[in-house]
């Protein structure tokens, strides 16, 4: 039996430092490179979540779900990661590998499970950067690695690509290990919720039905153009006849990005919406001399999260941005 055919076990949680491949100084210095130019691996982490949005293409075919992708265009995702990373870095060309990080090239790989990449022989003793991603974990890992001969199995596919033995495995250099990916929130509602959100026939009544359903979450723009299936999903969310108006009377607030809603969010202990993303949540009076709840003043009132059993009070106007 080859190598590629014996059952899988993801590598054990690297330790403090995982070492790599001792005095292996290329892979040190694009480490260090790399560690540089995105040192917390939010960069990545948003390559990594346009490449899940690009593919599934929720505005056009309403799919949220890895599931819900065709064959081919899963076989596809490495190949756009690849495409993704380079945009995102400005990484040159390698002659033979995909890129050429601080002076050395390097192949770029991406596997859906965890350190089953496949290395082409002209990676063979060359440095290779490993992703992997799951879209339902909200998780990724990214590691350096030198694809030695004797550190790849002894089998391959049709076109002789070998994956890491457990002994390669083992000398991965981890730059990032089971971060946190950017939340596809629909992954994350109880299904009742999810059918819910589609059931109706307008994209607007499906939006605000999101918004309904995921408060207190993040929600991104992907999302929303996911749920509404038009090209100005947008116009969907904002006031003026948008979700943000429709659901005011029902005590529903839809907090942005901007500064001010931050500081609301902030205030009633909500997480802060990101760049190109919503926090939706339903509001009550608060009292102006208790202390003991989180609120915010907002509209010339104080606010604060409504509890089930609070009578539904019309929301107050969000600070203009």
């Amino acid at each position: 039996m080859h190598d590629s055919e014996l059952p899988f076990q993801e590598p054990p949680p690297p330790t403090a430092h995982s070492p790599g491949l001792d005095g292996d100084h290329e892979l040190e210095k694009v480490v260090g490179h790399l560690t540089s130019l995105d040192p917390d691996g939010s960069r990545i982490a948003a390559a990594l979540r346009r490449t899940f949005d690009m593919l599934l293409d929720g505005q056009h075919t309403g799919r949220y779900r890895w599931e819900q992708l065709y064959k081919t265009e899963k076989t596809h995702f490495g190949t756009l990661v690849e495409i993704n990373l380079q945009r995102e870095f400005d990484f040159p060309g390698g002659d033979v590998l995909d890129y050429r990080i601080s002076g050395t090239e390097v192949d770029c790989k991406y596997s859906q499970d965890l350190a089953r990449w496949m290395v082409p022989p002209e990676a063979v003793n060359r440095l290779c950067l490993g992703l992997w991603a799951s879209d339902s974990k909200s998780l990724w890992s990214a590691g350096l690695f030198r694809a030695e001969e004797h550190l790849l199995g002894r089998g391959g596919n049709r076109d002789a690509k070998r994956t890491l033995s457990k002994e390669g495995r083992e000398t991965v250099r981890w730059l990032f290990y089971d971060k946190p990916l950017p939340v596809n929130v629909l992954l994350h509602l109880p299904p009742g919720d999810v059918e819910a959100v589609f059931a109706p026939d307008s994209g607007s009544a499906r939006v605000r039905e999101l918004f309904r359903r995921a408060q207190g979450l993040p929600v991104r723009r992907a999302v929303v153009a996911t749920v509404a299936q038009q090209e100005d999903y947008m116009k969907r969310v904002r006031g003026n006849g948008g979700a943000r108006s429709t659901l005011r009377a029902e005590g529903i607030v839809i907090l942005g990005q901007y500064n001010t809603h931050c500081a609301i969010a902030q205030a009633l202990g909500l997480v802060e919406p990101g760049p190109g993303e919503f926090v939706s949540v339903r509001l009550a009076p608060a009292d102006s001399d208790t202390a003991e709840v989180r609120r915010a003043f907002i509209d010339g009132a104080w606010w604060r999260l409504a509890r089930a059993e609070d009578p539904v009070t019309r929301a107050p106007l969000l600070p203009k941005v």
